[in-house]
């Protein structure tokens, strides 16, 4: 059976000799996306509520858990509300309509806010200032401090304030999405009641730290404080609300509080129309800003009266606002991680050099001797640098083409590009500008590239390009050679610090061969659909995937050794599920872990028996994409950078590489798939109904936290090469 040609799921399946047929599109076998994402977001929350995680990382979990909140009301929520307004259909494979989604999500929602703002009011914020690290109201200060504040306030924060007002002839202004602001009531002595509305400036730190047994000299000394031991902290929003009579001479102050809403920013590219692909992006993050309103949050304490006024202003069911006991914006805090509390956070972790990419060594030699990975965050991620950088300035080198997805504020890679296009280089960068919430850096790294002039590709019109890899292209003695890097995260020096992800160094010559034409069919014209080794979407790696779980069925089926391991951040594709429960129902053993969204139901009674779907959220975001298949020992392993979506399968350019290296196939197979779907101490069993039970060791088991035991190995996850074999390849450059 060829492993490349997977067949469609058809509606009713033959689960095997001597068995009934199993209807593999009843819309119960599949788990509904967005009710499975909040219970990922849940995951992150019991992180910050569990008491043996450092205090100052318990607020890190909280922060992130509001900021993910955000970017689901922005982007899923919003597309479902938009289903739900226009009366659109098209049901996802778990069959529930766009009202019954939104409904579900907003039932849920409460409940998991609830906790988190429990989390937050009765431990976290109790914990933070028995440690010493106080936000204090301005209420409680004393007065020399309050004095120095309101001086503060007058000479530095007043001038930049623009109060809006609210009347026939001021209309309600415009509201960006994600700000925080204040709706003020004011009583006018001649006319009665009226409205302003106030935008809390992004250019102030969030956190005012005046010190708390000593005057403050400098209003500059406010900013955020390392010492926080010896500051009370002031959010910005009480020292504004304390001065706003300030604002509004000759009226009365009879309330204030604060909103925030989340406004669509899934506005569609009609990439068909643009004529620049660049403008079209700036467009659109344009007009991100003026999205419909999607959520309102309000403080608790917001009056009624000023509550209805807001809600007919943005024109809002009651579904779609939340009143909040937490300050608003509460991703804000995260600031406050920054505080040097050793004794509040993870012990600090250095990534390891790996053998062979030891300091001195040749990155091209290296690579040369034989196929290596770096396993990010606990490799450092200086061999990637390494390898850019050498061949932005080895004269040997004659071009480099590389894929942009999310690059960081400040990238060295961009900048050994740019160096490398000064020295001459022949230098691609396909720099995805549609990347969601990076469009605007994107744009930037895109420009100063062609203004270096590096040869800048913006994309392609349908897809977005999510494929990691760098193409390295050397003259050398026997002619040109290409090496390249293949990985399964971005080429970013800060989140290589906290994803994990692998990335394989390779000179075989089919891969690199591969991508070279992977590169041409992206930056030329193109209608190759096969490739010589890897997998690349939208083409082959849907039938790929589903083409060698039927070759394990087969085999199984034959020798009853059928093995099929994943880990992956998704699991949505109907297909590639249909395929899995196929798998199962023949007995094929499966194990997966999805960290975050997986509409398998696991453990149906003749249809997954043979499933387990666990999930592991812990210090580090578990991000690498590994496919394990036994295929009756001659193993196969791919990883890569496509989760198992219809996003990554069908609207994607996306790759999966084969480990072709028996020994570094071994490793990641055993010492780091294996370890992680054995994690008893960070992990979380999915149950059939749809929820998450923590998976605990057994009496007497040995606890496996599978990320500490990434930190504490000694070496690396490459085989040893021998000293004659590095030598001579050493020689060669």
């Amino acid at each position: 059976m060829d492993p490349t040609k997977g067949n469609a799921a058809k509606e009713e399946r033959d689960a095997g000799p001597g068995t009934t047929l199993i209807n593999l599109d009843d819309p119960s076998l599949f788990l509904n996306r967005e009710i499975n994402w909040i219970d990922f977001d849940a995951k992150v929350l019991e992180e910050a509520e569990d008491e043996d995680t450092p205090l100052l990382e318990r607020l890190k979990f909280l922060c992130i858990f509001w900021n993910n909140l955000d970017e689901f009301f922005m982007v899923r929520v919003a597309n479902i509300f938009h289903q739900h307004t226009k009366g659109f259909l098209n049901l996802p494979p778990d069959g529930m309509t766009p009202a019954r989604q939104l409904a579900t999500i907003r039932k849920k929602l409460l409940l998991l806010l609830s906790r988190a703002q429990n989390c937050w009011l009765k431990d976290v914020l109790p914990a933070l200032r028995k440690a010493d690290i106080r936000i204090t109201p301005f209420d409680d200060l004393g007065e020399k401090q309050k004095k120095f504040l309101e001086g503060y306030f007058r000479n530095e924060i007043y001038p930049i304030l623009t109060p809006q007002a609210i009347d026939p002839g001021r209309p309600f202004p415009t509201i960006s999405g994600l700000s925080l602001n204040f709706l003020i009531q004011l009583l006018d002595p001649d006319s009665g009641i009226r409205f302003a509305r106030l935008k809390i400036p992004k250019n102030f730190s969030r956190f005012v730290f005046i010190p708390r047994n000593k005057e403050a000299k400098s209003y500059s000394s406010l900013g955020i404080s390392k010492n926080v031991r010896s500051n009370d902290i002031v959010l910005i929003e009480d020292l504004i609300r304390t001065f706003l009579p300030l604002l509004f001479p000759g009226y009365k102050v009879l309330d204030a509080a604060t909103f925030r809403i989340t406004r669509n920013t899934d506005v569609e590219i009609e990439e068909d129309e643009a004529s620049d692909l660049l403008e079209a992006v700036k467009n659109l993050v344009d007009r991100r800003h003026f999205g419909e309103v999607i959520r309102l949050e309000v403080a608790r304490d917001m009056s009624r009266e000023m509550f209805s006024f807001l809600v007919r202003r943005f024109h809002l069911a009651p579904f779609q606002v939340y009143r909040m006991r937490t300050p608003l914006a509460f991703q804000g805090y995260m600031a406050l991680c920054d505080a040097e509390r050793p004794d509040l956070k993870d012990d600090p972790f250095a990534p390891r050099t790996p053998a062979p990419f030891v300091e001195g060594a040749h990155i091209f030699a290296t690579i040369r001797a034989g196929d290596a990975i770096v396993y990010h965050p606990y490799d450092s991620f200086m061999p990637v640098l390494d390898f850019v950088r050498r061949a932005a300035t080895d004269p040997k080198v004659v071009a480099i083409k590389i894929t942009l997805y999310r690059a960081g504020s400040e990238s060295p890679i961009v900048q050994a590009l740019i160096e490398a296009r000064r020295n001459g280089k022949q230098v691609t960068a396909l720099v995805e500008l549609k990347a969601r919430f990076d469009e605007e850096r994107n744009i930037t790294w895109a420009e100063a590239l062609e203004d270096a002039g590096v040869h800048v590709v913006y994309g392609l019109v349908g897809y977005k390009i999510h494929a990691k890899m760098c193409l390295v292209v050397r003259r050398e003695t026997e002619g040109i050679r290409r090496y390249v890097h293949l990985g399964t995260g971005n080429y970013n020096p800060g989140t290589a610090q906290v994803y994990s992800d692998i990335g394989l160094f390779t000179a075989n010559q089919a891969i690199c061969a591969d991508v070279t034409d992977l590169f041409n069919a992206i930056t030329g014209y193109s209608r190759k659909d096969d490739y010589r080794q890897i997998l690349v979407s939208p083409m082959t790696t849907r039938s790929g995937i589903i083409g060698r779980i039927e070759r394990e069925i087969a085999r199984h089926r034959e020798h009853g050794d059928g093995e099929i391991l994943f880990k992956m951040n998704q699991l949505v594709d109907k297909a590639c599920i249909q395929a899995l429960y196929l798998a199962s129902i023949a007995g094929v053993r499966i194990r997966l872990q999805v960290r975050g969204i997986c509409c398998l139901r696991p453990g149906v009674p003749g249809v997954s028996d043979n499933i387990t779907v666990t999930s592991v959220v812990g210090r580090f975001l578990e991000h690498v994409r590994i496919f394990f298949f036994h295929n009756g020992g001659d193993e196969e392993l791919l990883i890569g950078s496509a989760d198992l979506m219809p996003r990554n399968l069908d609207r994607r350019i996306e790759i999966l590489v084969p480990i072709r290296d028996p020994e570094i196939r071994k490793t990641i197979r055993d010492d780091i798939l294996k370890i992680h779907l054995a994690d008893n101490a960070k992990s979380r069993r999915l149950l059939e109904d749809g929820t998450y039970v923590r998976v605990l060791p057994e009496k007497g088991e040995p606890v496996v936290d599978s990320q500490r035991l990434m930190m504490n190995r000694a070496a690396g996850y490459n085989p040893v090469r021998g000293e004659e074999e590095k030598r001579h390849e050493q020689l060669r450059f």
